[in-house]
This record gives C-alpha cells, sequence and structure tokens, in this order.
C-alpha cells in the first residue's frame, strides 16, 4: 500500500468521525493531531467556527519541555489541554481522535485530559 492510498484511507476515517462529532458552545471539539514530531489538541466551536483553546508540543511551554511524539509527552500535553481547557471556562467536550487509533499517545492523552478534570 502505498502513502497515496493510505492518505485517502486516514482522509475517509476522519471525514467518517466528523459526520457523527460535532463541538458546539456547550461542549466543544477536542481535536487531537499527531505528527511525527509533535502534538496538536484544539478545543473548536463547530457552530462558529471558532477555537476556543489550543495546546501543542510546539508552543512555548512544549519547548521549554523538551516534549516530542510520544507517549510520555502525550500525557504532559494531556495534563497542559486539561488546564487550557479549564481557563477558558470548559469541562465537557467531545472527543475528536482524527481518524487515529484509540490507543498508544491518544489513549494517554486522553486519559491524562480526563485526570486534568475534562468529561467526555
Amino acid at each position: 500500500m502505498n502513502n497515496i492510498q493510505k492518505n485517502r484511507l486516514l482522509r475517509v476515517r476522519r471525514w467518517r468521525i466528523r459526520k457523527k462529532v460535532k463541538g458546539t458552545q456547550t461542549r466543544p471539539r477536542m481535536s487531537v493531531k499527531f505528527t511525527g514530531q509533535h502534538i496538536y489538541v484544539q478545543f473548536i466551536d463547530d457552530e462558529a467556527a471558532k477555537t476556543l483553546a489550543w495546546v501543542s508540543t510546539n508552543n512555548k511551554e512544549g519547548k521549554s519541555a523538551k516534549l516530542a511524539a510520544n507517549v510520555k509527552s502525550a500525557i504532559s500535553v494531556g495534563k497542559m489541554a486539561g488546564e487550557a481547557a479549564k481557563a477558558a471556562g470548559i469541562t465537557q467536550i467531545v472527543f475528536d481522535r482524527n481518524g487515529a487509533l484509540y490507543h498508544g499517545k491518544v489513549k494517554a492523552l486522553a486519559e491524562a485530559a480526563r485526570e486534568a478534570g475534562l468529561v467526555f
């Protein structure tokens, strides 16, 4: 299977998930994206098409802690995401894994966000 086919299958998985997962002002969508080097988390209100809060390994706090795209860093980013959400007044979310399987880094990030006080 080549990269074009893999990207197409990932895009189809994303679309299938996004048909079901919608973020609102009271319960925004927590979108998680993993690249080869970084982890990105956004809290999105889909009705207003607005990002309410975001956290990544590429921002100031992530760079100072030398975070990468691994399970250990996913736990740290999950905690930072929970704190950022609380600061923005967010307590309940809808989790969007963005086509990734729910294990490893995705599961570690989600559990850390739950421990930080997010409900989903």
